[in-house]
């Protein structure tokens, strides 16, 4: 059965989400950048980016059920979408993170990940 909830990390993940801030994050096509923030809220999970230099400094803000892999031991997360699917997201402002902000994402992001 494929994974729906954009906003819940995957049931093979459960147990393995403490301590992502900090971990390099990898596209199916290279790295990405490392975690600035994390959330494990049920139905609301996501981590926050930093690009660095790759995409201007920009942070993107990638949902929870995109991950596909958590390496705790080497600190590394694997995403199911490719740079350029990362690079054109929705621009990240922690100020406006409310359900609008969700829905913008989840448009964009849900054709890539079904």
């Amino acid at each position: 059965m494929p994974h729906t909830d954009l906003w819940t990390y995957p049931a093979t993940l459960q147990g393995t989400k403490e301590a992502l801030v900090g971990c390099d994050v990898e596209a199916r096509d290279g790295s990405i950048g490392k975690v600035d923030e994390a959330t494990n809220e049920t139905g609301n999970a996501y981590i926050v980016v930093d690009t660095g230099p790759w995409i201007f400094g920009r942070k993107v803000v990638i949902p929870a059920g995109a991950v596909e892999r958590i390496d705790v031991d080497d600190k590394n997360i694997v995403v199911a979408l490719t740079k350029d699917q990362i690079k054109d997201s929705p621009e990240y402002d922690p100020a406006r993170f409310d359900q609008d902000y969700r829905t913008r994402l989840g448009t964009y992001y849900d054709p890539y990940l079904h």
